[in-house]
């Protein structure tokens, strides 16, 4: 993982969470409390590492997904997974929070053995941050298999204009920092609760290891 850059201290929380994602550094996303409530650990995707991948499982401890904006999921012909199922299981009308899941395939990089250690997720991971700034030049099928064990996420066509989901708070990242349209998030959970980890928590946390923590407002606010 690159070192953040220094951050002037009059910079919004915005600004320094653009400027972080440049160097291809984390940052803690907030959504809202009345959407899903919990902050994500959240990377650009083709800069991640088995370190990053390690402290994903360990310190956010949710599920380990790659969002990738709508035009990338088009080229490399990725659906949203609910309308593949033929199922009752795969309505969509149980969401508190949202009206769709995001959710598209579940794939491994081809190179990849079992998929899951952190070398084998940094590998599909990093890699999907490379085939998302050339969609075109990839054969999706030939590098990826699907199912594997790196979750993927179909962002809304319209980003924040259309869905405010971790998803398109991250990828609206991206796009500001002139980043591939491909992130990695992972919800943070709280060790004693089994919850969410709560705001508060996420802020020192995100003191403490020295990033940027901020709200889905702000950049809605911001980058929309």
């Amino acid at each position: 993982m690159s070192q953040s850059e220094p951050v002037p201290e009059a910079a919004s929380s915005v600004e320094r969470a653009v400027r972080a994602f440049r160097t291809g550094s984390p940052v803690l996303v907030h959504d809202f409390d009345d959407r899903e409530g919990e902050t994500d650990l959240v990377y650009p995707a083709a800069a991640v590492t088995p370190a990053d991948v390690a402290r994903l499982r360990n310190d956010a401890g949710g599920l380990v997904c790659v969002a990738l904006d709508e035009a990338t999921a088009a080229a490399f012909d990725l659906p949203f997974l609910a309308d593949e199922f033929d199922h009752p299981a795969a309505s969509s009308d149980h969401l508190s929070y949202d009206e769709r899941s995001s959710f598209s395939l579940t794939v491994n990089h081809r190179d990849t053995r079992t998929g899951i250690p952190d070398e084998d997720r940094a590998l599909t991971i990093s890699e999907l941050g490379a085939a998302a700034a050339a969609p075109a030049s990839v054969d999706f099928a030939a590098t990826f298999r699907a199912p594997g064990h790196v979750h993927l996420l179909r962002g809304a066509s319209g980003l924040l204009a259309e869905r405010r989901g971790h998803t398109e708070l991250s990828l609206a990242l991206a796009r500001a920092a002139g980043r591939a349209p491909a992130t990695v998030v992972c919800e943070m959970l709280d060790d004693e609760t089994g919850r969410a980890l709560p705001p508060t928590a996420a802020r020192n946390y995100a003191r403490a290891e020295n990033l940027v923590y901020v709200e889905g407002r702000d950049i809605v606010a911001e980058l929309q």
